[in-house]
């Protein structure tokens, strides 16, 4: 489940990214994604500089980018449809130019997800710390339930290159645009796949940040994607309810009473 994975430090020009876990690449997962973004789509993320090692760990070194990140208020509307334009750039470099990098799918992609979700949520949990057990229980059976039904898992496609990771930490506004950064998750994966994941984000959701409908429409998600972006939405709901489970490091972040309240989220989204 998530950890803290890097430490960043900055001068006038440059942010040195030092990551603290990169058995799973990601690393190359980030230098692979800046280096397309670079030449397809420049300026909507950090321009990767040179690769470093520090006491045997990776290191990326890249420029660092005009702006604050975003966060502290819910997104107006001019940020979100600057926010859409960075998004759908992103989504635009071409497939072949990606797929020619050696980008592989992002990380918790569209054909793992479900099961990795299930996987945690059948571990035994014990939800005695819990402020509402049962409702707790509660809603880790119901996520189990939705997982399990074919019929609600849309076929998964890899047709784009994604963030993976837009916490809203992750944007920096410059007071005209947005730039997005940490791809240390990024890769192959579906629009609709990341919108969903994007508005289920717990830093974007509690308290709100970002407007689902708004952002939707400045991506330009065409109805089909729409649809399948609701049904990809469940599945990152069980997700935070996972991460939010005592035992994992998002419960004890978090205020009392949140994990209740993703779990009537996942509750009221799957019935």
């Amino acid at each position: 489940m998530q950890t803290h994975t890097h430490h960043l430090a900055f001068t006038a020009t440059e942010v040195r990214k030092r990551y603290v876990l990169w058995d799973d690449g990601e690393a190359d997962r980030e230098w692979l994604c800046l280096s397309v973004l670079a030449e397809h789509a420049p300026g909507v993320a950090p321009r990767p500089l040179r690769r470093e090692s520090e006491s045997g760990g990776p290191v990326v070194v890249m420029d660092r980018l005009p702006g604050e990140p975003l966060g502290a208020a819910p997104l107006d509307a001019h940020q979100t449809r600057a926010l859409g334009r960075a998004l759908r750039r992103v989504y635009d470099v071409p497939l072949a130019a990606v797929r020619d990098a050696g980008i592989g799918e992002r990380r918790y992609g569209p054909s793992t997800h479900h099961d990795i979700v299930a996987g945690w949520l059948s571990d035994s949990n014990d939800v005695s710390e819990c402020r509402e057990p049962q409702l707790v229980a509660e809603a880790v059976d119901a996520a189990l339930d939705w997982l399990a039904r074919p019929d609600q898992r849309p076929e998964p496609q890899l047709t784009a290159l994604g963030i993976a990771d837009l916490n809203p930490a992750n944007v920096i506004w410059d007071g005209t645009a947005c730039r997005l950064v940490d791809f240390e998750d990024g890769g192959l994966t579906d629009p609709a796949y990341e919108l969903a994941d994007h508005i289920e984000h717990i830093a974007g959701r509690i308290p709100p940040v970002y407007d689902a409908a708004g952002l939707v429409e400045a991506v330009g998600l065409s109805a089909e994607d729409r649809a399948r972006m609701e049904a990809f939405r469940p599945v990152w709901a069980a997700f935070w309810l996972a991460m939010l489970l005592p035992g994992n490091g998002g419960f004890r972040r978090n205020p009392p009473g949140t994990t209740e309240a993703q779990a009537r989220h996942l509750l009221a989204m799957v019935d």
